[in-house]
């Protein structure tokens, strides 16, 4: 059995290397396929946030998508380290480890299992826009800082989605993003300049594959 391709069995396997003090991205998905503005809004957000690394959270599955075109998890992780192709992106399946799809699972282990890092969550756009949905939000949004990177044409339906309205009194300043790892919970900022807009569901075929990007 080629190696590469299996699922991580432990913790310790599923959470990347770190030390103390390193300031982490966090970037959940299905990654179904992962994609070149993946690899783009993290090294986006390295750069903008001050960012150590930004881990990929590779998910068993969205709570909020249909499951049927989705590949094996396995795959999607070995084409998720192919695609980032960069040392300060790291892939894991913590998920499926532990045993969840949900966010606010992830992010509250996290905080109690590496304790010493500074995490942020990073969303795009379209997230933002249906984050009202996932569940316990309110709770994600008050343990761990959140960067937006904006997807237009999807600037304006986030901004006035009801979770962006009821966390608007903790959004800080764009020209403060750089500050963002460093500050408590609730806290978030919106990102703009980020130009690549491609999506999962646009490199999918209606059968499930997934078609080689151009």
């Amino acid at each position: 059995m080629n190696r590469a391709l299996v699922a991580p069995q432990s913790v310790s396997q599923a959470i990347p290397l770190y030390t103390n003090g390193m300031r982490i991205g966090l970037l959940g998905g299905s990654f179904n396929p992962p994609h070149v503005a993946h690899r783009a809004i993290s090294l986006f957000a390295i750069k903008r946030l001050r960012l150590d690394r930004v881990w990929w959270l590779v998910t068993p599955g969205n709570p909020l998508k249909q499951q049927g075109a989705l590949r094996d998890l396995a795959q999607r992780t070995e084409a998720a380290r192919e695609m980032a192709d960069d040392p300060r992106i790291d892939i894991s399946c913590l998920e499926s480890v532990i045993g969840t799809r949900y966010t606010v699972d992830t992010i509250t282990y996290l905080r109690r299992r590496a304790g010493g890092l500074r995490f942020v969550w990073i969303m795009g756009a379209d997230n933002l826009a249906q984050f009202h949905r996932w569940e316990n939000w309110r709770r994600i949004a008050s343990e761990v800082p959140i960067a937006v990177i904006d997807r237009p044409p999807q600037s304006f339906r986030a901004l006035a989605a009801p979770a962006a309205q009821a966390l608007a009194r903790y959004r800080i300043p764009e020209n403060q993003a750089g500050r963002l790892a460093d500050r408590r919970a609730p806290a978030w900022v919106f990102l703009t300049g980020m130009k690549l807009n491609l999506s999962s569901t646009g490199l999918r075929n209606p059968d499930g594959s997934w078609r080689t990007e151009k």
